[in-house]
């Protein structure tokens, strides 16, 4: 019971270390509703994977948003928003179905890409919603 205690305290702790810092391990940002907007504004090209804890297919995506976070690095910037801590973003971008992945380009959703597909897949719409950037 201990050792499940400590495991827990451990990943809070790591969460909001990963939140105050704006980043996470993976090179891919915490997304929230109070971060939104700035990471929005600071971020040209950006992807949001909108996931969920106790979802299997978000759990499937997440390791390829960090694969690509780390391809991407430089020319497109990754976050992860948790939609059960994040409701209200989850309602204003209308996301009825995770993972939903929202590309944004200049500040503007370009491309929405709901389920889990294959890294080539959300690799290409990547690439193509950017214009060519990336690897």
């Amino acid at each position: 019971m201990d050792d499940e205690l400590d495991a827990i305290r451990e990943k809070r702790m790591k969460d909001l270390l990963t939140r105050i810092e704006g980043r996470s391990v993976g090179g891919v940002i915490v997304v929230d509703q109070e971060s939104f907007a700035s990471v929005l504004a600071a971020h040209p090209r950006l992807v949001v994977d909108f996931w969920a804890e106790w979802c299997g297919p978000c759990r499937m995506v997440g390791p390829v948003i960090e694969e690509l976070a780390a391809e991407f690095a430089g020319d497109v910037t990754f976050g992860k928003c948790d939609t059960d801590a994040n409701q209200g973003l989850a309602v204003h971008f209308g996301i009825s179905a995770i993972p939903s992945i929202l590309l944004f380009a200049n500040g503007q959703m370009v491309d929405r890409i709901i389920g889990a597909y294959p890294k080539e897949t959300i690799k290409e719409r990547i690439t193509r919603a950017f214009g060519g950037s990336g690897r």
